[in-house]
């Protein structure tokens, strides 16, 4: 059987929404979430980094919202290929790694930095 992995990563990327608290959730409708197969070239990782890009947060947090004029759209950006290829087409460790990379995307949306995501697992 074909493993269609961008409507898995769209499955997971629901169900981690739906299972979110309902006052994040009703944070997080004006954002969009994105399941794109590679990073733009200038997001992509520079030669020696460690892993490729896995997601993004662009635009402001949900804190620096309040204080902009006209702000940017905040979104979220999951690269399906990258992830795929980091879990080698394991189906399981792809949903936990989509789901993991959300939480952790969202935590900056949040205003959550790096250290922050650490203490709580998802850095």
């Amino acid at each position: 059987m074909r493993i269609d992995w961008y409507k898995l990563a769209e499955r997971t990327a629901r169900a981690v929404i739906d299972a979110l608290p309902g006052d994040i959730r009703e944070r997080l409708a004006d954002v969009a979430i994105t399941l794109d197969p590679y990073p733009p070239p200038d997001e992509q990782a520079e030669e020696g980094d460690e892993s490729a890009l896995l997601g993004l947060f662009t635009g402001p947090s949900l804190a620096e919202e309040s204080a902009l004029a006209d702000p940017l759209p905040a979104a979220i950006h999951l690269y399906v290929e990258n992830i795929r290829d980091e879990v080698g087409d394991d189906p399981a460790g792809f949903r936990e790694e989509v789901r993991t990379t959300l939480l952790h995307e969202i935590g900056h949306y949040l205003g959550l930095d790096e250290d922050d995501l650490d203490a709580r697992g998802i850095g």
